[in-house]
């Protein structure tokens, strides 16, 4: 579960599944009809509506819409001082979607994180739970992260079906390139703008590049 050491529990693999699956058709021949009990996240919308089509009705895929916590966008977001400790605060822009994720959340046995195979989405999913469960709406559920590299069903039933852990390195790699991103920002720019001329923002790759 999320909250122990990103640990996913034995039962959320390929057994789970089929028993799952079986269930559901039981239901299915006798007219009724279930909630779906497993929700995946993905980053985009688009990528959501796709695997929803592949993973049926027991299933519901939302979208992230990208980063839902990014760092405050003014001076001490990154603080040297402290170990270089970060202060982070949700994107306000995608708040519905994280509180449609918290709704669905609910109503589900089982969460998966599907963001993107990359630091960014390994960041996205790890944000995503830091912020439920921050603000008491992580239910205990077994939590799962699934990665894919291309949308066909195969591809998706194939990583369902081989989950792994949130991977911290990938999250503290992340971490780090968006506190260099943030001080080389914020220390460059206003040099810039009393220098050379006021809106010219300093990146940490531009400032490679221009030198």
């Amino acid at each position: 579960q999320y909250g122990r050491g990103y640990l996913i529990p034995g039962s959320i693999g390929t057994p789970a599944l089929k028993k799952q699956a079986a269930a559901s058709e039981g239901l299915k021949a006798k007219g009724e009809s279930r909630i779906a009990r497993n929700l995946v996240v993905v980053e985009s919308p688009t990528k959501a509506k796709t695997i929803q089509k592949y993973l049926g009705p027991d299933y519901e895929v939302m979208a992230s819409y990208g980063h839902v916590r990014d760092l405050i966008p003014r001076t001490g977001a990154v603080d040297p001082d402290r170990g270089f400790a970060l202060s982070y605060a949700a994107v306000a822009r995608n708040d519905k979607h994280v509180d449609a994720i918290a709704r669905a959340i609910k109503k589900s046995d089982h969460l998966w994180l599907a963001t993107d195979p990359d630091r960014e989405g390994e960041a996205i999913a790890w944000h995503l739970c830091e912020l439920l469960t921050e603000t008491r709406r992580m239910p205990e559920i077994p939590v799962a992260r699934v990665v894919f590299h291309e949308i066909t069903e195969s591809a998706i039933q194939d990583a369902l079906a081989h989950p792994r852990s949130l991977l911290l390195e990938l999250v503290n790699a992340q971490k780090a390139r968006r506190a260099l991103d943030y001080l080389y920002g914020f220390n460059l720019s206003p040099l810039l703008w009393r220098k050379i001329r006021r809106g010219l923002s300093a990146g940490r790759v531009q400032a490679c590049v221009a030198s």
